[in-house]
């Protein structure tokens, strides 16, 4: 297996939390379309065509994607079948991706030592994605 990429479907709001993500993991944007440059969106609504068709952001050797639903299609309800993972390479970084994601969210668990030899935590940010920061002490 190559790499596994978490894709995230929002309602309209997927610049904004993507923006969000950038603020906190830094890098730049790979790849940023839009419904209104994508061949087959022509009869889209207006309103939609400044929508995200599909954007990518490096996460390490991954990358973050997601899109926007367009109204037409159902809409989605965020729950707690997902969640994305990140280890960290030191006690720090995951406090800084923490905190960052944290801000406006809802800690489910607080970063802490675990019984496995991890520093890990739980939190849902403040777009309904569930994030687990975990780094294995060595």
């Amino acid at each position: 297996m190559k790499a596994v990429n978490p894709y995230l479907n929002f309602n309209g709001n997927t610049e904004e939390a993507f923006n969000f993500y950038k603020s906190v993991f830094g890098g730049e944007f790979v790849t940023v379309m839009r419904f209104g440059e994508t061949p087959g969106c022509e009869s889209m609504p207006e309103t939609e065509k400044n929508g995200i068709m599909h954007i990518a952001l490096p996460l390490g050797s991954s990358l973050l994607m997601g899109t926007d639903v367009p109204k037409s299609m159902e809409q989605v309800k965020f729950g707690t079948n997902s969640s994305i993972t990140i280890d960290a390479e030191s006690r720090e970084e995951a406090d800084r991706y923490f905190n960052g994601l944290a801000e406006g969210g809802k800690v489910g668990m607080p970063m802490d030592d675990m019984f496995w030899g991890a520093y890990y935590g739980m939190l849902t940010d403040k777009f309904g994605v569930q994030w687990m920061i975990n780094f294995q002490n060595q």
